[in-house]
């Protein structure tokens, strides 16, 4: 699954994608872990920083927010020079950076029926359980970013404060699927990493009509930080290389899989996922 995003060759531009999120000042998650999978995935990655968070590997003490004006003015600073493929959304903070991003997107073509598509993770805490969204903020990310959103990504604790639905099986991973849909983006999926009591992390994908299942063997470690960001970073890079979003998603749950399995310890809490993995094998 790993093969067919190769690097460009060398002088070539490759594609370009947008990462809007927060900065992770342990370098496990947000911005930093974007930047480490498009970078080993052969795409160029642009930035525009919603907040700065004060963060190592045992949790989140506090983060600083970046004005909403400033974060759409680097949205269309570099959209229409640079140009993009793709598009992901991490943490975002508060209603008003939020409605800023959408504004933007929508002035940029970016989302739903306006040619490039956005992938939305809903981050909402930390793994540690350390607030990431203003709880005010969660009607805006309903209401004003999953319409313009292909894709949508969250977790299932994500999912519960989203939708109301607890997912326990996969009967509650569908209903949990489908009240995802229902808020307006073209494509849900509910990831199964948090499942815990299985072997298996399954995830599933729901474009309204059908179910896709995508099953993986639950990898058994502690160092996990990033693993959202990771798989919704995979799957734009896929997207911007021309892959449908079933086959993205795909990707990136074999992408973050591989990068689980190659984690590595780092301070007194969790460390990060792996992408590094790639390093040791053939770029193809």
């Amino acid at each position: 699954m790993t093969a067919g995003l190769p690097p460009p060759a060398p002088g070539c531009t490759p594609a370009r994608v947008l990462t809007v999120a927060g900065s992770d000042s342990g370098g496990g998650a947000g911005i930093q872990a974007d930047m480490r999978t498009f970078a080993l995935l052969g795409v160029h990655a642009c930035v525009a920083v919603t907040a700065v968070t004060v963060q190592n590997t045992t949790g989140v003490s506090g983060f600083h927010e970046v004005p909403p004006e400033v974060v759409a003015a680097q949205m269309e600073s570099v959209v229409p020079d640079i140009g993009v493929s793709a598009v992901k959304t991490g943490m975002l903070a508060s209603a008003p950076i939020i409605e800023s991003i959408a504004a933007a997107a929508t002035r940029l073509g970016i989302g739903t029926g306006r040619g490039v598509p956005l992938v939305v993770d809903p981050v909402c805490a930390s793994m540690h359980g350390d607030p990431l969204l203003a709880a005010e903020a969660l009607g805006a990310l309903r209401e004003v970013l999953f319409p313009l959103a292909t894709l949508v990504t969250p977790n299932l604790d994500e999912v519960r404060l989203l939708t109301g639905v607890e997912v326990v099986d996969d009967a509650s991973a569908r209903a949990a699927a489908a009240a995802l849909h229902d808020l307006g983006p073209r494509w849900a999926l509910v990831k199964g990493g948090h499942l815990r009591g299985s072997d298996q992390s399954p995830d599933l994908l729901y474009d309204g009509t059908d179910f896709i299942e995508l099953p993986a063997v639950r990898i058994d470690t502690r160092d996990d930080h990033g693993a959202g960001d990771t798989l919704a970073a995979a799957t734009v890079a896929a997207l911007a290389h021309g892959r449908d979003v079933p086959a993205a998603v795909a990707f990136a749950k074999d992408w973050v899989t591989r990068s689980l399995a190659a984690a590595y310890p780092l301070g007194a809490g969790h460390g990060p996922v792996n992408p590094l993995w790639r390093l040791s094998r053939p770029a193809g």
